[in-house]
C-alpha cells in the first residue's frame, strides 16, 4: 500500500469511513467492478459507471422505464442489471461502455439479479415458484433463486430456499442474507424475529459452483437480534464483510469469517447516516451512505485492505505509523 493511499484511507477512518464520495441524490444500488476501477450505480432509473477516482459518470442505459440493480460480470465485460423496459421486471446486460442491452429473462417472477459466476451463471431471485407451482402458493410468497447466463439460457431453479444477497466463493460456499417474514427492507433499529441474519452454505464435493443441495452443510454465522444483511466475501474466500446494526446506532460495516466463532469487528463508525449496498473489488469495498429518508445518498470508497486490520484510526497515536519514502 502506498502513503499516499494508506494516508487517505487512515484519514476517511478518523473521520468515520470514507475515503471517497460523490455528491448526489437518489444514487442507488452501486457495485464496484471487480478491478476496482469502476462503479456502476442507478440514478433516476438509469445506469451510470464512473470512475472510482471520481469524476464525470457515464451514462449507460437511456429508456423511460426503470434501470437498477447493476452487478459486474467477474471479467468486468459486461454488467447485468434489472430492468421494467418490456412491462415486467426482467434481468437485461450490457456494456460497461454502454450499447443496446440484451434481455437475459422474460419470466413473470419479478426477477433481481443477485451474482454473476466465472462460468457466465448468473444467479437471480423470483417469485416463478410462488407463482407457479401449488408448493409455492403462500401470501405473500416467498423468492427462490434461479440460474441463467449471459446468453440468457432457460433459467433453471437453484433453490427453494430464499436467499435475498449473496456471495460465491472459488470452492462454492456460499453466504447469504436469509428471510424469515416481511419487514421494510430499510426499516431502521428493527429487532424482532423475522430479522435477517448471515448463513453459509458448504456444497457436497463435487457439486458445481452455484448449486444448493439439501447434502450441504448450512451454518447460521450472525447472531445479532436485529438486522445482519448483505455479505460479501474476501478475496481469501474465507473472510466476509456485512452491514449490521449491532453496534446500536445505525448500518455500519463489519468483519467477520466463515471458519471463525461468530467474531466480528466494526469498520465503519456511522452515528446517524446508515450504509447501505456493500459491495466488494479485489482491493476495495464500496457503500452508499444514506444522509436522507429517501435522497441524498452518497457513494463511498472504502480501502478495505487497511480496513481488515479492525483498527479504529480515531485511537491510534502518532507513535504508531512509521514511513519509509512512500511505504508505511
Amino acid at each position: 500500500m502506498t502513503f499516499k493511499n494508506f494516508l487517505t484511507a487512515a484519514a476517511a477512518l478518523a473521520l468515520g469511513f470514507c475515503a471517497w464520495a460523490q455528491d448526489a441524490s437518489w444514487i442507488r444500488t452501486n457495485s464496484i467492478s471487480p478491478d476496482g476501477k469502476n462503479l456502476a450505480f442507478s440514478y433516476k432509473g438509469d445506469i451510470f459507471v464512473v470512475s472510482a477516482n471520481g469524476g464525470q459518470a457515464r451514462q449507460i442505459t437511456s429508456n423511460a422505464a426503470y434501470d437498477s440493480n447493476p452487478i459486474w460480470s467477474p471479467d468486468g465485460q459486461t454488467i447485468v442489471f434489472v430492468s421494467y423496459r418490456e412491462g415486467s421486471k426482467d434481468i437485461w446486460s450490457t456494456s460497461p461502455m454502454g450499447g443496446t442491452p440484451k434481455r437475459l429473462t422474460s419470466m413473470p417472477g419479478n426477477e433481481t439479479p443477485l451474482a454473476v459466476l466465472d462460468d457466465g451463471s448468473v444467479l437471480f431471485s423470483s417469485y416463478l415458484g410462488s407463482m407457479s407451482s401449488d408448493n409455492y402458493r403462500d401470501f405473500p410468497g416467498n423468492s427462490q433463486v434461479w440460474r441463467t447466463d449471459l446468453d440468457g439460457s432457460p433459467a433453471k431453479l437453484v433453490t427453494s430456499l430464499t436467499m435475498s444477497s449473496l456471495s460465491v466463493n472459488d470452492r462454492g460456499v456460499i453466504i447469504y442474507e436469509d428471510y424469515k417474514g416481511y419487514e421494510d427492507a430499510l426499516r431502521k433499529h428493527h429487532t424482532s424475529s423475522v430479522t435477517r441474519d448471515i448463513w453459509s452454505y458448504v456444497p457436497p464435493q463435487g457439486y458445481a459452483k452455484g448449486s444448493v443441495s439439501a447434502e450441504g452443510t448450512f451454518t447460521k454465522i450472525s447472531d445479532y437480534i436485529g438486522e445482519d444483511r448483505n455479505p460479501v466475501f474476501a478475496s481469501d474466500g474465507d473472510t466476509f464483510y456485512y452491514l449490521s446494526e449491532r453496534d446500536g446506532k445505525t448500518s455500519n460495516v463489519f468483519r467477520s469469517s466463515v471458519s471463525g466463532s461468530g467474531e466480528c469487528v466494526q469498520l465503519t463508525f456511522e452515528e446517524k447516516n446508515p450504509v447501505r449496498f456493500l459491495s466488494i473489488s479485489d482491493e476495495e469495498l464500496i457503500d452508499t451512505v444514506r444522509k436522507g429518508l429517501i435522497s441524498d445518498d452518497e457513494l463511498v470508497r472504502i480501502y478495505y485492505g487497511t480496513l481488515r486490520l479492525g483498527i479504529d484510526m480515531r485511537e491510534v497515536g502518532t507513535e504508531w505509523l512509521s514511513a519509509e519514502g512512500d511505504t508505511i
